[in-house]
């Protein structure tokens, strides 16, 4: 039977214990037993599949990953201590010296750096597409090219990138397709339906939703996962059981507090559409926002980020952050708690103007991470501040 987006996030658990208990239990083991010579034997050989130390898998991060992947439409996934090593991960597993990756310019400032800085140590370079320019993507592919990666909605910049159109192209040019589904959730949109191989979450935003713990995901193709876990296995990135746990019991609660988060953020992004310190807005499910149609085609809301651009650049920026009341000043999102960050003064201050200028990160951009307060209280305390 087909069950609900609602009811698998529920309902997914482990096997119930000889205790019969009603929420699942927290597994803080480091390792497992074995019966006998025998079944340790087929369990190291994979003829079996158990759980045999919590570095490889754990009951918690199991379920964890088991409703991931049932929410995400994959065959199957694995988890991370944090949403970058699941970045850094996918790529090492999948990648070889020499290979090549095509990449939306508009990306998380740590993967941007993986991709500069780190990649090139071991001959793997990176191009980049503007993210108002998909039509150029194809120019860019060469034989060496064995991924193409995006994120949609980005950060901090809430562009939105046309999944099925970037689905096809990697389809016909046998490429890995990845694609970065932090701030859509499984929820609000589902990579894998418009082509994508691989989804990553980081699963310290929305899906923990309370800024309590660290976590990422990666999920997608059986045979890519393989590789993924094999690399992790050896490498030590895996989820602790404990913050499986909690991940897992905030995804019970993810379709009911996403819609909150939506419908706050889509109030908050128009009052900032009409306000007269306001340069320009950016928020999915806008009418103004340039991939509007995109957004409406392949989400489900718009998510709850929003970006804005305030009158008189940095200075104002800063001026507006310091006159914030209620919100918080902190480099997280996807919390209940509202948050404003200024890319060009904290997050991305250390790049030159031009490259922040490249990926829409002007000296005015606020990010807003909307929350779950009343919207009225989020909407006086944003006015004050740009009034302040």
């Amino acid at each position: 039977m087909s069950k609900h987006f609602e009811t698998e996030a529920i309902r997914t658990q482990l096997n119930r214990s000889e205790f019969l208990e009603h929420s699942v239990p927290l597994y803080l083991t480091s390792s497992f037993v074995f019966e006998d010579a025998e079944d340790m034997r087929a369990s190291f050989t994979e003829e079996k599949e158990r759980n045999i130390y919590s570095r490889f898998t754990n009951p918690n991060t199991s379920e964890f990953v088991d409703k991931i992947c049932k929410m995400e439409g994959a065959e199957s996934g694995y988890a991370f201590a944090t949403g970058m090593a699941a970045v850094f991960s996918t790529f090492a597993a999948l990648l070889d010296s020499g290979d090549h990756i095509v990449s939306a310019r508009s990306v998380f400032g740590s993967t941007h750096s993986l991709f500069t800085k780190f990649l090139p140590k071991w001959n793997i370079e990176t191009s980049y597409f503007k993210v108002d320019e998909v039509d150029q993507v194809e120019s860019l592919i060469k034989p060496e090219t064995k991924i193409l990666y995006v994120e949609s909605p980005t950060n901090p910049g809430c562009d939105v990138l046309d999944l099925e159109h970037l689905g096809n192209l990697a389809k016909k040019h046998n490429l890995i397709f990845v694609v970065d589904n932090c701030f859509a959730t499984p929820y609000l949109q589902q990579p894998i339906k418009f082509g994508a191989d691989i989804v990553i979450h980081s699963a310290t935003k929305m899906i923990d939703g309370q800024g309590r713990v660290l976590g990422g995901v990666s999920v997608g193709r059986a045979d890519l996962i393989r590789e993924i876990y094999l690399f992790s296995r050896n490498t030590g990135p895996a989820l602790s059981p404990f913050n499986a746990w909690v991940l897992s019991k905030s995804l019970e609660t993810l379709h009911v507090r996403a819609d909150r988060h939506c419908e706050n953020a889509l109030k908050v992004a128009e009052f900032l559409e009409g306000h007269d310190k306001v340069n320009m807005v950016k928020y999915p499910f806008l009418k103004s926002h340039p991939q509007y149609e995109v957004a409406k085609r392949q989400m489900r809301h718009g998510g709850n980020i929003v970006a804005f651009e305030v009158k008189g650049g940095i200075d104002a920026g800063r001026k507006f952050l310091n006159s914030i009341k209620m919100c918080s000043l902190s480099a997280n999102l996807g919390d209940t708690r509202t948050i404003v960050t200024h890319p060009a003064s904290t997050t991305h201050s250390k790049l030159a103007e031009e490259d922040r200028l490249e990926v829409g990160i002007t000296d005015g951009l606020v990010r807003c991470s909307v929350g779950l307060e009343h919207v009225e209280d989020v909407i006086a305390d944003l006015d004050q501040a740009l009034n302040a």
